[in-house]
């Protein structure tokens, strides 16, 4: 929640400085890209952390920062950056707003009943961590392509 919450404030102003598709992307990259040490290397993350820290709670938290910590930060600015490119005037921010925290929050919950339900027990969680990935980069480079072709590569 922290992180989420960091990636927010974050996402917010850089969404006031010339924001643009291309921009955009990159946010939807680069946590795909900081996604994948907790596939490759979450136990050479842990190992030390554990060794360090003998109770469970405060290891487990420490490595949970260290694994999650810097892609969720990248996700919580997307929220506040689309809410930029979709307002076009003040006058209708608010249902802007509104539309994009209901997609938000009704995607939020089938992630979470999708993963907890039936994910989880199809696939092994590296597997779903490295397709989440997978979508994001997919994504970030649809994004990119069509701020390339509206011209917004320099972020105009």
């Amino acid at each position: 929640m922290l992180a989420l919450a960091c990636g927010y404030l974050i996402g917010g102003k850089l969404s006031a400085r010339q924001p643009s598709l291309f921009n955009y992307a990159f946010f939807f990259l680069a946590a795909a890209a900081l996604s994948l040490p907790i596939i490759f290397f979450a136990d050479e993350i842990m190992r030390p952390i554990f060794l360090a820290i003998e109770d469970p709670r405060y290891g487990s938290l420490l490595a949970s920062l260290f694994l999650y910590f810097l892609p969720t930060t990248i996700l919580g600015m997307i929220s506040p950056y689309s809410v930029r490119l979709l307002v076009e005037n003040s006058d209708h921010s608010g249902q802007k707003a509104g539309l994009l925290f209901f997609v938000s929050t009704i995607g939020s919950a089938a992630g979470t009943l999708g993963t907890s339900f039936y994910l989880v027990l199809w696939f092994e969680v590296n597997e779903i961590v490295f397709g989440t990935a997978g979508a994001l980069a997919l994504i970030g480079a649809v994004l990119m392509v069509a701020g390339i072709r509206r011209g917004q590569a320099d972020g105009a």
